[in-house]
């Protein structure tokens, strides 16, 4: 069976990215981090196939995308659509965001987060059968 979440041969480029990690991605992260979000658990720069998301809560299935100046270039909104129906074809849903929103409105980000999560999460992470 092919590993598609987080294969070891692009483990480096992973750390790289967080290391790297653009100012609004540390923001929102902030937010994020240590289950702040309603319990629930993301993760940083993780591998979906081919490709890295910003950020994925996996018991929620839920990807959060920040877009920074390069998704607005030439070109890319063609590469965007296409990483986004390979995501949604796992079953995971995918939150976007500009850096701009994240610097102007960090906890309307936050709250539609957390939205989001309230109708995916089934279960409250407290209530989860331990794993």
């Amino acid at each position: 069976m092919t590993r598609i979440f987080n294969r070891s041969s692009d483990k480096e480029k992973r750390q790289r990215l967080r290391r790297e990690s653009p100012l609004a991605e540390r923001r929102l992260w902030l937010r994020l981090r240590n289950r702040q979000l309603l319990g629930y658990r993301f993760r940083r720069q993780y591998g979906v196939g081919p490709y890295v998301l910003d950020f994925y809560c996996p018991e929620l299935e839920l990807a959060i995308e920040v877009d920074g100046d390069s998704h607005f270039q030439a070109g890319a909104g063609e590469y965007d659509g296409e990483r986004q129906r390979y995501i949604e074809s796992l079953g995971i849903r995918v939150l976007r965001f500009s850096n701009r929103e994240v610097f102007e409105r960090l906890d309307d980000v936050a709250g539609g987060i957390a939205e989001v999560a309230r109708g995916r999460g089934g279960l409250t992470p407290s209530k989860s059968p331990p794993s």
